[in-house]
């Protein structure tokens, strides 16, 4: 029986030039010593989607190129048009055991039911749009002088539609006489 030949992969996977990506960006962050609310200052962003550009959750449009790389000059031409790709949003399921992004996902699990109920008392059958949304993260303080977090998410909310099958086009289905001819 012969030997299997070696297959050495193409090229790395999209995690994994995702992930390179980060990692050079943050490291350009950091050597600006920027902050995320600074950078979102500068550029006219929210703190959350400045964070977003650096996590590439978010599309840099061309409008706001020359601004982050005057402010971030760390980073590189290559990455820089790299973050002008539409990304590939998604989130890996580990970032759940760190405890401050579990208590947030806790918060909103927590509440969800009673915010849903309120949205739909305020605004009828829908959602919050998270492709229309808006969210900033910030700080106050408590009556007792504690620092406490606020985070305002901001989406538009889109109605729930009825499909009625009489309002909407629908394609000719195949029929097997028009597949035999």
């Amino acid at each position: 029986m012969a030997d299997m030949p070696v297959v050495k992969p193409q090229r790395t996977s999209l995690a994994d030039e995702k992930c390179s990506l980060v990692a050079r960006l943050l490291a350009a962050k950091e050597a600006s010593g920027k902050t995320f609310d600074q950078i979102a200052e500068a550029l006219g962003l929210t703190n959350t989607n400045a964070a977003n550009l650096f996590y590439n959750q978010a599309q840099l449009k061309s409008d706001k190129v020359a601004k982050l790389s005057q402010i971030v000059p760390g980073i590189s031409k290559e990455d820089l048009a790299a973050m002008q790709n539409c990304p590939m949003r998604g989130f890996d399921p580990a970032i759940l055991q760190d405890p401050g992004v579990y208590r947030f996902y806790e918060a909103v699990t927590h509440y969800g039911e009673a915010v849903k109920a309120i949205m739909n008392e305020q605004c009828g059958d829908g959602i919050m749009s998270a492709i229309d949304f808006y969210m900033d993260v910030g700080t106050t303080t408590g009556k007792k002088g504690e620092k406490r977090v606020v985070v305002t998410m901001n989406g538009k909310f889109c109605l729930t539609l009825s499909r009625l099958r009489q309002t909407i086009r629908l394609r000719p289905r195949v029929t097997e006489s028009v597949l035999t001819g």
